[in-house]
């Protein structure tokens, strides 16, 4: 766990923290987690619709879409890395569109298949967000785990980026 001093005094204590109670350790540990990430995403809301303009899974579409090396990504491949309903992602693509933040396309030989790329202007205001953001999560982060759990959580969650080998092919 992170150093208790270094948490912010606006924030309750952890219940799930302590490790005491009737839950099995992996239900204490899941609602850890569960509990830190309700954190980051609460805070991190704030800091994306002031620094962005866009909503917290908006955002959650723009990160994805900026970790791809070239292009962009089919409609079905995001739905299915945010666990979003087609039609919900439609919904906010077409804000991101509206923003200018996101073109789509048509995937060549695919008559169903659409492809969402970042423009040059979510690019930057990505890039310029970036630091202002990652500090949010850090300080959100900072109640639960330090460093060094930070570092073992992002080594235990998967590259979303790569295309797993049963993926459907249609949008």
């Amino acid at each position: 766990m992170a150093d208790p001093q270094e948490h912010p005094a606006d924030l309750p204590e952890c219940p799930f923290a302590e490790g005491s109670g009737l839950l099995p350790a992996e239900l204490r540990a899941w609602m850890l987690v569960l509990a830190a990430t309700g954190a980051v995403e609460q805070r991190l809301r704030s800091a994306v619709k002031e620094k962005l303009d866009v909503s917290h899974d908006e955002f959650l579409i723009l990160c994805l879409l900026a970790e791809q090396p070239e292009g962009g990504l089919r409609m079905t491949r995001v739905a299915e890395l945010l666990g979003r309903p087609k039609t919900r992602l439609t919904y906010q693509i077409a804000c991101l569109q509206h923003a200018g933040l996101v073109t789509r396309r048509s995937v060549c030989g695919d008559k169903r298949g659409v492809e969402v790329t970042l423009t040059d202007k979510a690019r930057r205001l990505l890039t310029e967000a970036a630091g202002p953001l990652a500090g949010t999560v850090t300080q959100s982060l900072a109640r639960f785990i330090g460093p060094d759990q930070r570092e073992a959580l992002r080594a235990l969650v998967p590259d979303l980026a790569e295309e797993p080998r049963t993926a459907s092919r249609t949008d």
